[in-house]
C-alpha cells in the first residue's frame, strides 16, 4: 500500500460549521492552540457572532440566523472525510457568549478563543503562539498559503492550500490594529484559517541576516485570516500572531 504523506499543517486546520440549534447557517476554518489551561479554539469573531464585524450586518442573507453552537470536525487520521463531528456550544442560554476576545481590542478584533469542553481520542495537532516557527525573514512579496475550507472545499478530508504574498510591511500596523495585509485569492470559508510560511527543504533567509539550510520541512506561523479589504480586492486581512497571542494570555491570567 502506497505510504501517503501528509504536511502537518493539513491536519492542523478545522472544519466547522456554525449552526443554529442543528440548523447549519455556515461553513468557515478554525484551529487549536497550546495553552496553559488546556486547548483553547481559535477562529474569527464574525464566524461566531453570524456578523460582518465592522457594521455589525448579518452575513447569512438566507436564514437571517446568527449561530448558537458551532460542529468542528476532527480528522485524526487525515485520509478520509470520515470526520468525528463534535458540537461546542457558543452561547450561554441568555445568550452570553462563551467566547473570549482580545483584553483590549475586545470586539475590534476579528478573532476569538473558544475553551474547548469536549476533546476527541487520539492525538490533537495544535499550535503554540509562544513557538511560531523559525526566525524567518518575512516581508512583502514574500510567499504565504492560507490553509483551510473556501467554500467548504475539501481534498479528501484535508483543507485546501491556498497561496499568495505579503502585501505589506510585516512590523507596521494596518488601520493602526495588528494586521497585515496579504494579495491572495481567498474566498468565503477560509475565514479563520491559519496563514502560514511553509517550506519543503532548502534555503531561507532569516531575520539575523543569516540563511538557514534545511533538509525537513519548516513552517512560520504568521496569523490568523478574516477576510478581504472589499468584495472587489484580493487584498486580505491577517491578525497577527503576536496578538493571538495576547488573547491567550490574558486567558491564562483570569
Amino acid at each position: 500500500m502506497k505510504q501517503i504523506e501528509i504536511r502537518k499543517p493539513s491536519v492542523q486546520s478545522l472544519f466547522i460549521k456554525m449552526r443554529f440549534n442543528d440548523k447549519e447557517i455556515s461553513t468557515g476554518t478554525g484551529f487549536i492552540v497550546e495553552s496553559s489551561v488546556g486547548h483553547i479554539f481559535f477562529t474569527n469573531r464574525h464566524n461566531l457572532t453570524g456578523r460582518n464585524n465592522d457594521t455589525g450586518k448579518i452575513l447569512s442573507q438566507k436564514t437571517a440566523a446568527i449561530p448558537n453552537n458551532i460542529l468542528i470536525g476532527y480528522n485524526s487520521k487525515g485520509e478520509s472525510e470520515e470526520y468525528l463531528w463534535i458540537e461546542e456550544n457558543i452561547l450561554e442560554e441568555d445568550g452570553t457568549p462563551l467566547w473570549f476576545e482580545h483584553p483590549t481590542l475586545k470586539g475590534k478584533a476579528d478573532f476569538v478563543a473558544l475553551k474547548l469542553t469536549k476533546l476527541p481520542d487520539g492525538k490533537i495537532h495544535s499550535y503554540d503562539f509562544r513557538e511560531t516557527g523559525p526566525d524567518i525573514s518575512c516581508g512583502p512579496a514574500g510567499s504565504v498559503s492560507v490553509v483551510g475550507f473556501p467554500f467548504g472545499i475539501k481534498a479528501g478530508g484535508l483543507p485546501i492550500w491556498v497561496t499568495g504574498f505579503i502585501a505589506s510591511e510585516m512590523d507596521v500596523d494596518f488601520e493602526d490594529l495588528p494586521l497585515f495585509l496579504i494579495d491572495c485569492r481567498c474566498r468565503k470559508g477560509l475565514s479563520g484559517s491559519p496563514v502560514i510560511v511553509h517550506a519543503s527543504n532548502g534555503l531561507v533567509n532569516m531575520k539575523d541576516s543569516s540563511v538557514l539550510h534545511f533538509k525537513a520541512p519548516i513552517t512560520k506561523f504568521l496569523g490568523i485570516y478574516s477576510g478581504r479589504v472589499n468584495e472587489e480586492s484580493d487584498l486580505g486581512k491577517v491578525w497577527k500572531a503576536s496578538a493571538l497571542l495576547e488573547l491567550v494570555e490574558s486567558i491564562e491570567n483570569l
